[in-house]
């Protein structure tokens, strides 16, 4: 390779594909050096190589690393991925591949996603791996051929270099955190009872744990008050079921509520009132990423991460806009007529409709990102997805039609019921007009309700009249995308990363369940913290550097000062810290020890009926296995492989021994009974067989048996590995 070249630099190896194949004057030529592939290309007659980093190639590390931990530490550098992680050696072949192209190239293009992060991986490559000090800059939001090409012949002249900044800030603070913060709990744990239990938290990850905390406390500290309310059940003249409220709603005073119920005994009902109220119900605004979390967590039961992974995907396959945005604006130049033409393939009644209209206006929300739009179809068609990722995208198309429909005309009918001067109230609300309804379709939550047709004075049958006694509930917990949409308001994190450290907290065993339930050690670290050293789980503080973030990437504000004025704020609480390490260590370490033996509990060993079946991994993997071993029990159970295993905190109705429930990816979790010779294990074995019964391997005649996998019970030829036959499972 003798003459010079231009090098783009992309994130990913599917958005090194399309923008070499968007501006390739013929078609790119792929190279490959062992598992690393890059493009070769002309446009307008110049040459191009397009490279690409899977994410972050260089990552931050202590520099002048001593043996043994110690704190505080404010010496770090970057290095490659490759030497801070071993989960990273793959990533050795992209930086080879790199320095390679950079050597042949005269100039540089970031092309990476047009984010904090995205800024700060092109700008590490270009300055370690490119050794250049500056660059162009692509910005696109979607991974089409027009905006790519456009992208480029309007590159930015130099890199974004505020954003940058900002991402090389953020990523010093959450380091510093991380290490400084991490290192002080898991050493005050050995310095207080000698033991090594890894305890982590950061700048984000800590006020997030302390926000949920606040809630579990709330919960526990809550006292019911009881309360009562009355239903009026009735029947009208043509045989219609009615059922209305008592007016006051709720009674805080039983003797009270029991006069009303006595005062409507052998009483007339008549309608006494009825008022007709209409009102607009206005289309949805366009999806930023929180708002995409929310709906799809409430509609198809997908987490805020995996939602995240799933919308990545799409527009790393150029069927979506970039899905990192706060935006709930739809600008005119992405071209919704196009768009509409586009997907009229797969959604023609929505598309021909929309496109009959006289004018295309979005209701546009309020939320604004310099950088990207709301998110939206690009009309480049998927073939078959998968269901969840079908679900996803079919979602994000009706929400951007939704968006330019009509409003919903909706009307409500209040009927007012006079028996004995106690008046009670029904509601119903009907759909005049579906307007954008029809849209979103099967997305709307919205349920009808129509009461029977009545008039003034008409006359209600009594049926009963019943008291209920009721009592106040205490606030709900919070699920994994109302979390989410609490960590927005409360400006923690950002949009890209929140759902990232909510894992991390179900990772570290500091939360569980769904809705979310702060575990015994997460409470106490919380408890520790807030006790010991108040000031690291500060919320206020966090948001305060968030904000200062976000004035660098504004360029008000320099990064080198945000960061010596956190080092500033760690060494005074790191030194708050020391002085009580041993105290904090031991109440974290007994809830650390707590919280294992809890999470590990199964259920009573079933044989020697005193001890407890707890989870053990060995050699082969998790078994189950009594607690009084030393006392003589030698009971152990097998325990299913690949996946997240925990007791079920119940009992086999058959044979009484104790359940588990397995947790598998992309699947429903599943309760299993541990006996292995509990009879349901040996009518499905007998059901099973029956299915498969007579079956033969297409290949060599073979009767194909049953073998179990990752994702259950499957057929599959008994000659393998001459033969790889295998076929699902046949239903019933």
């Amino acid at each position: 390779m003798s003459e010079k070249y231009e090098l783009i630099i992309c994130e990913k190896p599917n958005a090194a594909l399309k923008v070499a194949e968007a501006l390739a004057d013929k078609k790119p030529t792929k190279k490959t050096v062992g598992k690393v592939s890059y493009y070769e290309l002309e446009h307008n007659g110049e040459k191009i190589f397009v490279g690409c980093a899977v994410g972050h190639l260089f990552n931050l590390a202590e520099k002048d690393k001593k043996k043994g931990w110690s704190y505080p530490t404010f010496s770090y550098e970057w290095k490659p991925s490759y030497q801070v992680s071993k989960s990273a050696l793959f990533s050795k072949a992209y930086v080879d591949v790199l320095k390679k192209l950079a050597k042949e190239s005269d100039s540089v293009i970031n092309a990476c996603d047009f984010d904090i992060e995205g800024s700060t991986i092109g700008w590490n490559v270009i300055r370690f791996i490119c050794d250049k000090k500056d660059g162009k800059r692509m910005k696109y939001s979607t991974l089409t051929k027009d905006e790519l090409v456009d992208s480029y012949e309007h590159a930015m002249p130099h890199l974004d270099f505020p954003q940058i900044e900002s991402g090389v800030t953020r990523h010093a603070l959450d380091f510093l955190w991380g290490i400084n913060l991490s290192r002080a709990l898991t050493l005050s744990v050995k310095s207080s009872l000698g033991m090594f239990k890894l305890l982590s938290t950061g700048r984000v990850q800590g006020p997030t744990l302390k926000v949920l905390y606040e809630r579990e406390k709330e919960i526990a500290a809550f006292k019911s008050i009881p309360y009562w309310e009355i239903e009026l059940q009735g029947e009208t003249k043509k045989k219609e079921n009615i059922s209305a409220w008592h007016k006051e709603d709720k009674f805080w005073e039983k003797e009270k509520a029991e006069d009303v119920l006595k005062n409507c005994r052998n009483g007339k009902a008549v309608v006494s009132n009825i008022e007709l109220k209409e009102f607009k119900q206005k289309s949805p605004t366009p999806f930023d990423l929180t708002s995409l979390q929310m709906e799809a967590y409430a509609l198809l039961g997908i987490s805020p991460q995996r939602t995240l992974e799933i919308a990545q995907d799409l527009y790393s396959s150029g069927f979506i806009s970039y899905p990192r945005t706060s935006s709930q604006k739809l600008p005119d130049s992405i071209g919704y007529k196009k768009i509409l033409k586009n997907l009229s393939k797969l959604f023609p009644k929505e598309t021909n409709f929309l496109l009959k209209l006289d004018k295309l206006i979005p209701n546009n929300g309020k939320k604004e990102d310099p950088a990207h739009p709301a998110i939206y179809p690009t009309g480049e068609l998927p073939g078959k997805l998968e269901d969840k990722t079908a679900g996803l995208y079919e979602l994000v198309v009706r929400r951007f039609f939704a968006t330019f429909g009509e409003d919903a005309i909706r009307e409500t009918m209040t009927i007012e019921i006079d028996l004995n001067k106690e008046l009670f109230i029904t509601k119903g609300t009907r759909t005049k007009e579906k307007g954008w309804n029809e849209l979103y379709e099967k997305f709307v939550k919205l349920e009808d309700e129509e009461l029977p047709k009545l008039s003034i004075k008409d006359e209600i049958k009594v049926v009963e009249i019943k008291l209920y006694d009721k009592e106040t509930k205490p606030p709900s917990r919070y699920n994994e995308a109302s979390i989410i949409k609490e960590l927005e308001r409360q400006n923690l994190g950002t949009k890209s990363t929140r759902a990232a450290i909510l894992q991390n907290l179900y990772d570290r065993n500091y939360i569980s369940d769904k809705p979310i339930i702060v575990t015994d050690l997460g409470m106490k670290i919380v408890e520790a913290l807030e006790k010991y050293c108040p000031e690291i789980l500060d919320v206020s503080l966090t948001r305060k550097f968030e904000e200062e973030m976000d004035s660098i990437q504004e360029g008000k504000k320099n990064g080198d000062e945000v960061i010596e004025e956190a080092k500033e704020f760690l060494t005074k609480a790191l030194d708050h810290f020391k002085k009580k390490e041993k105290e904090i260590g031991n109440e974290l370490g007994q809830a650390a020890i707590e919280t294992r033996d809890k999470e590990a509990f199964i259920g009573k060993c079933p044989v020697c009926k005193e001890g407890n079946l707890q989870m053990r991994r060995g050699k082969y993997g998790l078994f189950a296995a009594c607690d009084r071993y030393e006392q003589g029990c030698k009971t152990t159970f097998t325990l299913p492989k690949n996946g997240k295993i925990k007791g079920a905190d119940k009992c086999c109705s058959v044979c009484s021994y104790p359940m588990v429930v397995v947790f598998r990816a992309k699947r429903k979790p599943q309760e299993l009974c541990i006996n292995p010779n509990c009879p349901t294990k040996k009518e499905e074995e007998e059901r099973l067989n029956k299915l498969v019964e007579g079956k033969k391997c297409p290949n060599c005649d073979s009767q194909l048996v049953i073998k179990n996998g990752f994702y259950g019970p499957f057929l599959t030829c008994p000659g393998y590995p001459k033969c790889k036959y295998i076929e699902k499972m046949p239903k019933d």
